[in-house]
């Protein structure tokens, strides 16, 4: 029984996480709409989660954008600022890894690519639609929340 619900669990973190592998192929108009309709209400969910605990960051113009990216992505499915849930704490991310190019550029690709073992089992999903600027903006703000 607890296997049964351990893997109906990951399976429903997967679906989360895994946001639209589809590249609109010609799929209907309500179904669009329903997912844009989706991706407004997580949005709103996730700005409002994302501030939280993030005032005294005191990041840089890049963060900002960093930050407002993230909201609108599903990154707060699986990560919070200083709370690990499926994958680490943003603040954890950034103990790890000092804000250098090299660094910015490996974890951007990451987010892009997907990946596992750097923090555990369980797979980071990628994100192919998100623009290597993009990631590295998202990147520069997870780094600047250094505890």
């Amino acid at each position: 029984m607890k296997k049964a619900f351990f893997i109906l669990g990951i399976c429903a973190v997967i679906s989360a996480c895994g946001g639209n592998s589809s590249q609109n192929s010609g799929g209907s108009d309500s179904t669009q709409a329903a997912n844009q309709t989706a991706k407004a209400t997580n949005s709103d969910a996730d700005t409002n989660a994302t501030k939280t605990g993030t005032e005294s960051a005191g990041g840089s113009a890049g963060s900002a954008k960093g930050e407002s990216l993230i909201a609108a992505a599903d990154c707060n499915t699986c990560h919070k600022v200083d709370t690990k849930v499926i994958g680490p704490a943003f603040q954890d991310v950034a103990a790890k890894y000092p804000a250098t190019e090299a660094n910015i550029e490996t974890l951007a690709k990451k987010v892009i690519d997907g990946g596992k073992g750097n923090w555990g089992d369980i797979p980071m999903t990628p994100h192919p639609t998100v623009s290597l600027e993009d990631a590295k903006e998202m990147v520069k703000y997870v780094l600047s929340l250094k505890k």
